[in-house]
């Protein structure tokens, strides 16, 4: 396997995001794409990410290759890269070698790891609506309900999507319409739902935002939220988290 990307920038924000999530995880290459699917150990949110063969300059493996890493030490690796040098990923040895090149050339090679944890399936999910917003309006409702408390409400009609949260003594609410920034797609005219989500998780996952201006968002009642962020033809990272359910 050998995969070179002339605009590493893809990989070493992505891969910044994931660890905030998930420690290990097993890359899987075939002939269309390097992807990710991992759980997080509390068994609370998944990730899934996938960077096609396209966005590659170089991008040569035979059949299917699979390696399991430690994020946080490739997290680390990735940190030395600047903005005017190719990073190329290659397995050598049962090592993923990592090449940074510019005017000079520094490698690094990294244990692959053996990991125990079964292989993740994607759930099938089912979502009554879809909104589609600019990424800072979700980062700023998120940021607004982490003063106030420690759960965020989602809500969705047509035409109008809010995101509050409730603390002991204060309330952050925040609404958008739709607009040239907002599209809402509701299955039914009729639609209406509400869901509650960890503010913890959604911070994290609202990293996201370094690699697209807009985002995915899907829920449905007490249903797992998912969020996506994607470049076309390049990039995609998503995540679906667990809702939490008041027992009430």
């Amino acid at each position: 396997m050998k995969l070179t990307l002339t605009d590493p920038k893809l990989l070493k924000d992505s891969i910044s995001i994931i660890s905030e999530l998930v420690s290990e995880a097993r890359f899987k290459v075939n002939s269309d794409s390097l992807e990710l699917i991992a759980m997080d150990p509390a068994n609370v949110a998944m990730v899934l990410f996938k960077i096609v063969s396209s966005a590659f300059s170089t991008f040569s493996v035979k059949g299917e290759e699979e390696l399991a890493i430690n994020l946080n030490n490739l997290k680390q690796v990735l940190r030395r890269l600047s903005s005017s040098e190719t990073l190329t990923l290659e397995t050598v040895d049962n090592k993923l070698k990592v090449t940074l090149k510019h005017k000079s050339t520094r490698t690094f090679h990294l244990p692959i790891i053996d990991l125990e944890e079964k292989e993740q399936r994607v759930p099938t999910l089912d979502f009554p609506l879809t909104v589609t917003t600019t990424s800072s309006n979700l980062v700023n409702a998120i940021e607004d309900a982490d003063i106030v408390a420690e759960s965020v409400s989602f809500m969705a009609e047509q035409n109008k999507f809010s995101v509050s949260a409730m603390g002991d003594l204060s309330q952050a609410n925040m609404e958008i319409g739709a607009d040239d920034d907002t599209k809402i797609v509701v299955d039914d005219v009729n639609t209406k739902v509400k869901s509650k989500y960890s503010v913890e998780y959604l911070k994290k996952m609202m990293l996201g935002s370094k690699i697209s201006d807009n985002v995915i968002i899907k829920f449905n009642k007490d249903y797992p939220l998912r969020l996506e962020f994607m470049i076309l033809n390049k990039v995609q990272l998503a995540f679906i988290l667990a809702p939490r359910v008041d027992n009430d």
